[in-house]
């Protein structure tokens, strides 16, 4: 195998670009690149790892550069010549296929919510604030435990919770909400809404923890109006006015850039009887995802929106589980490339090639750079 011709340099860069722009796998990428020599660096120059996130994750196109820190192969300046041009691109092609590695493979949580920020509104606060839809049960030792808006006469209005995320950079794949059900009141009603719609994003003056803002219901909202900026929209679900855990799935994962979600509940069903109002009332909400952090960070660059994705090879190698090959070997091919990636095997392609595809060999030429050190 290693003295066949390859085929890319025949088919001429164009073809083979239509060719690998067709590959929507990011272990099918990994595999093209581990070919050969002419594989890696056509790969790597026409910055295919990076194409891929960014048809995965449109929010991707926020991203102004990477960085690498704390690695001590990171060029100190960047310059004109091929070389360090080049290495610029090696860069990315590392950072962005290992930020594929850990977006589909790194362990998903159920509690991806640090901070219930603000709530449009409130009907008595704090009894009945936004921080009570963090605990998983509507019934705590002092009594009931939920949100509830204000009561309105028009059904239509909607209300809107705002919440931090565990990590500025998390892959969001679904939303689950329980309405709450008034079990104090006659016939037990159940204030949901009628639809629910998400949107994720960044504030543009980020508000830390403890902050004056959020003291206040009312100030914090208008805070979050003011400096709140969506990247991500999801489309309307209908939610059920049933009182249990709802699941909205997303209709492909989503990179949250900014750690910030915002739960749209969009018309009232349920009027209270004691005065005629309408009200949403939430117990519990839940976030399904995977925080990229402490190996992945992004910092936003001012009011422009675009950002600098830091990438921490030492923490990722501290993180890096160990695992032997028998266990790899247990587990879908596409998992194995992954691991691969994640745990910065030196020679990783060619050890793919050699060990799983087992029919090819990478040409004797073909020199292995520690491409993706974690």
């Amino acid at each position: 195998m290693a003295n066949c011709s390859d085929f890319l340099p025949w088919l001429g860069p164009d073809v083979s670009m239509q060719i690998l722009m067709n590959l929507d796998d990011p272990a099918d990428l990994v595999r093209a690149g581990a070919v050969s020599r002419v594989w890696r660096e056509f790969v790597i120059a026409n910055g295919f790892c990076k194409k891929l996130c960014l048809r995965m994750f449109p929010e991707i196109s926020r991203i102004a550069h990477v960085v690498e820190l704390n690695n001590p192969e990171e060029p100190l300046e960047v310059g004109s010549n091929s070389s360090s041009e080049w290495g610029s691109l090696k860069r990315d092609h590392r950072v962005y296929a290992l930020f594929l590695a850990h977006s589909f493979t790194s362990v998903k949580r159920k509690d991806c919510i640090s901070d219930a920020i603000s709530a449009s509104s409130t009907d008595n606060f704090p009894e009945e604030s936004i921080s009570n839809t963090l605990e998983p049960s509507d019934r705590i030792e002092e009594g009931a435990s939920y949100w509830s808006s204000e009561g309105e006469s028009n059904p239509a209005v909607p209300e809107t919770l705002t919440y931090r995320l565990v990590s500025g950079l998390c892959v969001i794949t679904e939303i689950n909400i329980k309405p709450f059900q008034a079990f104090f009141q006659v016939g037990n009603p159940i204030y949901s809404a009628k639809n629910v719609r998400f949107r994720m994003g960044y504030l543009k003056e980020p508000l830390e923890a403890g902050s004056d803002h959020m003291d206040e219901p009312l100030t914090s909202h208008r805070y979050i109006e003011d400096n709140f900026i969506p990247t991500y929209i999801s489309p309307d679900f209908p939610m059920a006015q049933e009182s249990s855990l709802q699941k909205f799935k997303l209709p492909e994962p989503v990179l949250c850039m900014g750690g910030i979600l915002q739960v749209e509940l969009l018309g009232r069903v349920q009027r209270q009887e004691m005065d005629g109002l309408f009200y949403i009332c939430v117990s519990h909400v839940e976030v399904v995802g995977r925080p990229l952090s402490p190996t992945f960070e992004n910092e936003i660059l001012g009011k422009s929106g675009k950002c600098i994705l830091k990438y921490y090879p030492n923490i990722d190698r501290s993180m890096s589980p160990a695992r032997s090959s028998e266990d790899d070997l247990n587990v879908p091919s596409r998992l194995r490339v992954f691991r691969l990636m994640q745990r910065g095997v030196r020679g990783w392609e060619q050890m793919f090639i050699n060990t799983w595809l087992g029919y090819a060999a990478v040409d004797d030429d073909y020199e292995s750079d520690d491409e993706l050190v974690a």
